[in-house]
């Protein structure tokens, strides 16, 4: 295996678009763009669907005790019967469960999830789990006039503006590759960091969110010691109750911080990480500028952000698109949110990571030979 420095050609591996119209690149003329919106607005009604689906509990009930009619999905849930009966039938027609005698009365029409769904809709633990889009989408919603002010003034809005659902779909989206591949297949593919951490390393994990990057490591290297570190009050307070949870508290420790301020305090480290959070930072050349002060002098600086292309293109692949769309309703306004914040947005280049690495004292980045479909890996040299 081979490592890259910044400079060197691109290695992203190529991603293959979709044929289905909600990604496809609209072709010339007016009607190919109003199929691509009607598509768009049948995906955005969708997540809805999903988004009331999860918080209702209606999912979880259908796998558990279905088939169901929509009365007893109601009774089940404490819901409303008229309300659960018409999102049974969109849920239907739309493809997410199955009917089990279409012409039945609606009294008796019963429902069930279709195959392979509970992984997509339920399973935590599943790296097909992407239900939490679509709170993700509800959050930014919420905040859609905030939004619309800030793009006129130039503003921000905060992350703890957009509430749980923002934070908890953060969590749950990377959960499953912190718990089930990160230890298991990413990081022994780095042999020095695997090494590492093997022998017991002190880790600092920045901006750490509700911690399943700092328990992961705890979990698949039992030797190490982990102190995670994140601005966000409620995403920290997560944090311990998940590690207590999962049975490492005695080694995962978090503290409600700017890592930006741990720099001169002494500390030192063996490894000092950062998941998917240099983009979202109001002055990333101070978190890691201080990175560089709390890591050994021998000691290893490791950034995962998202896999953006290494120039802009456009039309762009459908990766690069959600990486935009996300920097649309979060990640740039929460930059912006902070004083004199930089808005880096969700599309961070390897150009421009080298750039902050650069001005906060470290000799170089090099990108780490982990293929990865949404992430990036980063070593930076002291």
């Amino acid at each position: 295996m081979t490592t890259q420095t910044i400079n060197a050609p691109a290695t992203d591996p190529e991603v293959t678009t979709t044929s289905t119209d909600m990604f496809a690149t609209p072709g010339p003329g007016s009607d190919a763009l109003a199929e691509r919106l009607l598509a768009a607005t049948l995906g955005a009604m969708e997540l809805t669907a999903v988004y009331l689906g999860d918080r209702l509990g209606w999912y979880r009930a259908l796998a558990e005790a279905g088939p169901l009619s929509s009365a007893e999905l109601a009774g089940m849930t404490g819901t409303a019967e008229r309300y659960a009966r018409e999102w049974l039938e969109h849920q239907a027609a739309s493809g997410y469960l199955e009917v089990l005698d279409t012409a039945a009365h609606h009294s008796s029409r019963r429902f069930r999830l279709r195959a392979g769904a509970a992984d997509v809709l339920l399973d935590v633990d599943s790296l097909s789990y992407t239900a939490p889009l679509a709170r993700l989408v509800a959050a930014s919603g919420r905040v859609i006039d905030s939004l619309v002010e800030a793009y006129r003034t130039g503003g921000g809005v905060g992350w703890s503006e957009l509430g749980a659902d923002a934070r908890e779909a953060q969590s749950a989206m990377n959960r499953p590759l912190f718990l089930h591949r990160l230890t298991q297949e990413i990081l022994p593919g780095v042999p020095e960091l695997h090494a590492r951490l093997a022998a017991g390393a002190h880790v600092a994990d920045i901006g750490c969110g509700e911690g399943w990057s700092a328990i992961g490591l705890a979990l698949g290297y039992p030797q190490v010691t982990v102190d995670g570190f994140d601005i966000d009050g409620p995403s920290v307070d997560a944090a311990r109750r998940h590690a207590t949870a999962s049975g490492v508290a005695d080694r995962v420790r978090f503290a409600t911080v700017d890592a930006a301020s741990r720099g001169e305090d002494g500390a030192r480290y063996d490894v000092v990480m950062a998941y998917e959070c240099v983009h979202d930072m109001g002055d990333p050349v101070a978190v890691l500028r201080a990175m560089r002060g709390m890591v050994a002098p021998d000691g290893y600086v490791l950034v995962v952000d998202e896999r953006a292309q290494e120039d802009f293109t456009a039309p762009a692949d459908p990766v690069e698109r959600l990486f935009y769309g996300y920097s649309l309703i979060c990640c740039l306004p929460d930059g912006l949110s902070h004083e004199n914040g930089v808005g880096t947005g969700t599309v961070m280049r390897p150009d421009v990571l080298a750039g902050y690495a650069t001005r906060a004292g470290f000799a170089r980045v090099e990108v780490l030979p982990v293929e990865h479909e949404a992430f990036r890996f980063y070593r930076l040299h002291l």
